[in-house]
């Protein structure tokens, strides 16, 4: 087992911190001890009590030991890095879809495809959720892997594209995976907000064991089972009022007496989404000599989520409760009658993920100050999201619809082949010159599947006077009444308002499923080529030089590079910097991506159409074929370690990117856009009220300032206390739109340049009282605002708000050990939405959460 540690060692650096851009020092095979000084730290994975920045990159990392990861204490992986990141935001989305189940991070203000995710130095697959809205993020989805598969976690924050190609214009994040061959742990954590809900109970072990007596197999497993909470306030809508109606309608009346149902309390349940998930990964390596090695990895993931849409009022003149329509008889009716209470869809997105991984690595000693090491490896990862939505109907069937529905199905999956060398040589300089090189084929592809037909089909009343009681009423101008029809109706056949005449939405309310015709199947493949060379090249200065070139089967070819450089100024203080290019090619899922959802727009629900750039409406509205985004990353700055124990790292960066992915504004369709449609195919086109598409829109910059410090010492006696505190700034600038403004409006513009904190920061403290470990963590958003259509264009600014978690850990003898904690001790929540607070909706999905406080207590059993 000696053996393939030193052979993980030798990938982190090959794979990881060579293509990184850091320095030569980091190849060593080394183990920092706890109460090692941080300047002295090495960057390896799996280091315990490793300060968070390693002072002598030539670029920002941060390295997260085990211990680190555990004391976050969340059930999600993109939680634990929130907490560890200031630079690193990711939203709980409540009522929207894709968000909702497959969370979209941002990394330094940049969306979540802007930042590579790697596992075990190796690439990860795309998930098959793709953004609706904004940027349009397609990433691969961090929560899969759980947090006790790993051994840390190592976060570049620095704009990568030159050693790893697309997507890692913001940075990397590499998980890398505990590989014991013995040993192991179990996890058992329960908890609940302190408004009582939520509940969530994880159950997770990790095992390593043998294979051979040259290798290892290590497995992890994870069950978690988060319950709903709700948020809401007591319902208030400015078209229907709940105690009116109670009032002044006795059949709501006695709707709401037949079913005791207390109208003080909020009638839309809005928050956190009901979810489980089981998850397993497994690691193994086996040498086949004293320098070769086979390895394997990979994983499966399945989730069931479940969110509530926006409540359907039962009056009001809501669209789909309030309008009547004529039924075969000639009496009205309305969905109010089939739901006296009114109704609230929930929709669920079913996720299955899975991938291998494997390959062959050697590293061979050349003689006369020469190595080399190759890595060749595959790999394949699969992702697919299912939605349905339940307690809902299909407007057009009126009383014969069915109220679940199978709307739409995603696919993504990825198949890619490796080869990376590292060669390296002494040619008289202060260290050894490091050439790393290698390619990669891959081939992305992205699927789009149909619902069941209740979905999308278009029933009786998705069209005028069905049963055809006013098809002659020309012959009736003067008369209230068809022949035709029943008498005493008072069907008015010249009354455009008449609910003869009411057309109502085809497809399933809330997601409109998907018909057979938008079902579809893509790929696009890409190849590509890097080369790094770096070296120290005196005792003071290092520097690095990387260039990558690709070819996209969709957009062509193109090269990036960057140099980075680092100086040691003092035996304690070093300025460092980096320079460079990267790109970003939109995904097979970006291209393709087609969508149909109700979304709540100032209190009026709107039946929201996303299709394709290449799509005929789009192209009739002036879109244009998507293409790369590029960008210049600059960045520029300075490590200290003045005394034993404190490491302070100061980052300045700047990012700009052009022809930025994002979503434009939304369409209202006008006669002409609708005829459009219509001439296009797409189904139910008479009942979409707006439009979207993805374009290459605008031109940006994100100017940003990381700090990081970290100190030990011994404060209460002979046990170290350990004080980490980050700080992250960020500004957003659009700098050019470049669409038609009808499609890009002022409210879009503002909440890209405002949505995010000015800046975050956090700030732990970790004691060991002897058998007694206490954490204590601050965590810090800064102001930020949003604008919305509504009022006029209100806009909502944001303060400052502090959160505090806690958690004590003592022994309990034969490896089992208590922890009790709080995230969010002191309840803290963000100011109530005050300017489209439709249906009591509380408080806006945004940087900070808005669940309250949360308790837990979780038991650990190490063997």
């Amino acid at each position: 087992m000696t053996r393939i540690t030193k052979y993980r060692g030798l990938v982190a650096t090959s794979t990881l911190a060579v293509a990184l851009a850091s320095s030569p020092a980091l190849a060593q095979d080394s183990v920092v001890s706890a109460d090692e000084s941080a300047a002295n730290a090495i960057i390896v994975s799996g280091l315990r009590g490793q300060p968070r920045s390693v002072t002598d990159s030539a670029v920002p990392v941060d390295v997260f030991s085990e211990e680190t990861i555990e004391r976050a204490s969340q059930t999600d992986t993109l939680d634990i890095l929130q907490t560890l990141i200031p630079s690193y935001t990711v939203n709980r989305a409540a009522n929207t879809t894709s968000d909702t189940f497959i969370r979209a991070p941002s990394l330094r203000g940049l969306p979540a495809d802007k930042t590579l995710l790697l596992v075990n130095g190796r690439r990860r697959h795309k998930s098959a959720s793709v953004g609706v809205s904004g940027y349009g993020s397609h990433a691969a989805d961090s929560a899969v892997i759980p947090a006790i598969a790993l051994k840390s976690i190592e976060v570049l924050r620095d704009g990568a594209a030159a050693q790893y190609g697309s997507d890692a214009i913001a940075g990397v994040i590499n998980y890398e995976l505990k590989d014991d061959n013995h040993g192991g742990s179990l996890v058992a954590q329960v908890g609940q907000y302190y408004e009582g809900d939520g509940e969530s109970v994880q159950i997770a072990g990790n095992i390593g064991l043998p294979l051979t007596d040259n290798g290892f197999i290590n497995i992890s497993g994870q069950y978690t089972d988060n319950d709903y909470t709700n948020r809401a306030r007591t319902f208030d809508s400015t078209s229907w009022n709940p105690f009116d109606a109670y009032e002044n309608d006795p059949a709501y009346r006695d709707a709401v007496d037949a079913a005791g149902i207390d109208l003080s309390e909020p009638m839309e349940v809005r928050g956190q989404p009901k979810e489980r998930a089981g998850r397993i990964v497994v690691n193994s390596g086996i040498d086949l000599s004293d320098d070769t090695e086979l390895y394997a990895f990979g994983n499966f993931s399945r989730s069931k989520g479940t969110a509530m849409a926006t409540f359907r009022v039962p009056g009001g003149g809501h669209v789909v409760m309030d309008n009547p329509v004529r039924l075969e008889d000639g009496s009205t009716w309305r969905f109010a009658d089939r739901f006296p209470l009114g109704y609230q869809p929930n929709f669920s997105g079913k996720v299955t993920d899975w991938s291998i991984a494997g390959g062959w690595r050697t590293e061979r000693d050349l003689g006369g100050d020469q190595t080399f090491s190759a890595d060749v490896a595959a790999r394949y990862g699969w992702d697919k999201i299912e939605y349905s939505i339940a307690d809902t109907v299909n407007p057009s069937m009126g009383p014969d619809s069915p109220t679940d529905f199978d709307a739409s199905t995603y696919t993504s999956d990825e198949f890619a082949l490796n080869a990376d060398f590292v060669y390296t040589v002494g040619v008289g300089l202060a260290g050894p010159l490091v050439f790393n090189f290698g390619g990669e084929f891959r081939r992305e592809g992205f699927k789009i599947g149909a619902g069941s037909p209740g979905s999308y089909t278009s029933g009786p009343w998705g069209m005028a006077d069905p049963f055809n009681f006013c098809s002659n009423e020309a012959n009736f101008a003067d008369r209230s009444l068809n022949a035709g029809a029943p008498m005493g109706m008072g069907i008015s056949c010249t009354d455009p308002s008449d609910p003869v005449y009411t057309i109502m939405q085809p497809g399933s309310n809330g997601i409109t499923g998907l018909s057979p015709d938008v079902a579809s199947d893509f790929t696009t493949e890409s190849k590509s080529a890097y080369a790094e060379l770096s070296a120290d090249v005196t005792d003071e200065w290092f520097i690095d030089f990387a260039g990558r070139y690709e070819d996209y089967q969709s957009f062509g070819d193109k090269f990036v590079w960057k140099v980075a450089t680092r100086y040691n100024v003092t035996d304690w203080a070093a300025v460092r910097g980096s320079l460079g290019t990267g790109f970003r090619a939109p995904t097979a899922g970006q291209l393709n991506m087609t969508q149909s959802a109700i979304n709540t727009v100032g209190g009026v629900p709107m039946n929201i159409g996303l299709y394709p750039a290449s799509h005929p409406v789009a192209q009739y509205l002036g879109g244009e074929e998507l293409g790369p985004e590029t960008s210049k990353n600059y960045s520029l700055g300075l490590t200290l370690n003045p005394f034993d124990g404190f490491t302070l790292t100061i980052d300045a960066y700047r990012i700009k990117i052009e022809d930025q992915l994002y979503a434009t504004s939304r369409i209202t369709v006008t006669d002409d856009i609708r005829a459009a449609m219509i001439d296009a195919g797409i189904e139910g086109a008479g009942a979409i009220d707006q439009i979207q598409f993805f374009q290459n829109a605008i031109d940006t910059t994100v100017e940003g300032l990381d700090v990081v410090a970290s100190y030990r010492g011994y404060f209460l006696g002979d046990q170290p206390t350990t004080i980490t505190a980050a700080f992250n700034t960020n500004s957003y600038k659009i700098d050019s739109v470049n669409i038609a403004q009808v499609s890009f409006n002022d409210v879009t513009v503002y909440n890209f340049e405002n949505n995010n904190p000015d800046w975050r920061a956090n700030a732990t403290v970790f004691h060991d009282f002897g058998p007694v470990q206490a954490m204590v963590r601050a965590n810090v958003f800064g102001p930020w605002s949003r604008q919305t259509t509504r009022a006029g264009n209100a806009i909502q600014d944001y303060g400052t708000e502090v959160l505090f978690d806690a958690e004590l850990t003592a022994p309990l003898g034969d490896g089992y050990s208590l922890t009790l904690g709080a995230r969010n001790l002191f309840d803290g929540y963000p100011p109530v939405n005050r300017i489209d607070d439709t249906n009591g909706r509380t408080y806006v999905d945004g940087p900070m959460s808005w669940q309250g406080g949360f308790y837990y207590a979780r038991l650990n059993f190490n063997f």
